[in-house]
């Protein structure tokens, strides 16, 4: 059952390569989003490296907290403009990703407590019960995140000719 976890990643990762795939790329970007949408997709990364790389402690999971809910409420800041530039099924597949962050946040919380504890006996644990496959699920996410931030940040501000006036 631990694979269940993972749901909220794929459903992430399809959202996001529709958003992009077709929503940016047919309307292109103006210079505020080349710039947010990058930073949008680092605050992500770093909460997921965040996870892999600092032990688990009540101490860390506070401050993971902290950067999960940053990362929640920035993702947003674009979406008053948004109204203005993007279509109804836009704006849909944003709030689709903006329900779906927190719940990312969540599982990657429980992945790391399961890959630190893994002989406790407690329900997560119990139902984590494959941490050394977790952590190569949480590696290959923080990769695809990682590339993902620099696809955005290479693609739409030095090799995309700009369509729209920012």
């Amino acid at each position: 059952m631990y694979f269940l976890v993972f749901i909220p990643f794929i459903i992430q990762g399809i959202v996001i390569a529709i958003d992009e795939g077709y929503f940016h790329l047919k309307r292109g970007l103006p210079r505020w989003e080349r710039i947010g949408h990058p930073l949008d997709t680092l605050s992500v990364f770093i909460c997921i490296l965040y996870v892999l790389i600092v032990p688990f402690s009540y101490t860390a999971l506070q401050f993971y907290i902290i950067l999960s809910v940053f990362s929640c409420v920035f993702v947003t800041k674009d979406e008053f403009i948004h109204k203005q530039l993007s279509p109804a099924t836009e704006q849909w597949l944003h709030a689709l990703l903006f329900l779906n962050h927190p719940i990312i946040f969540s599982s990657a919380g429980l992945m790391w407590y399961a890959m630190s504890y893994p002989q406790s006996a407690s329900l997560i644990t119990a139902w984590l019960d494959h941490p050394v496959q977790i952590k190569y699920f949480l590696c290959v996410q923080t990769a695809l995140v990682g590339s993902f931030f620099v696809y955005q940040a290479v693609y739409w501000n030095f090799i995309w000719k700009e369509k729209v006036k920012a």
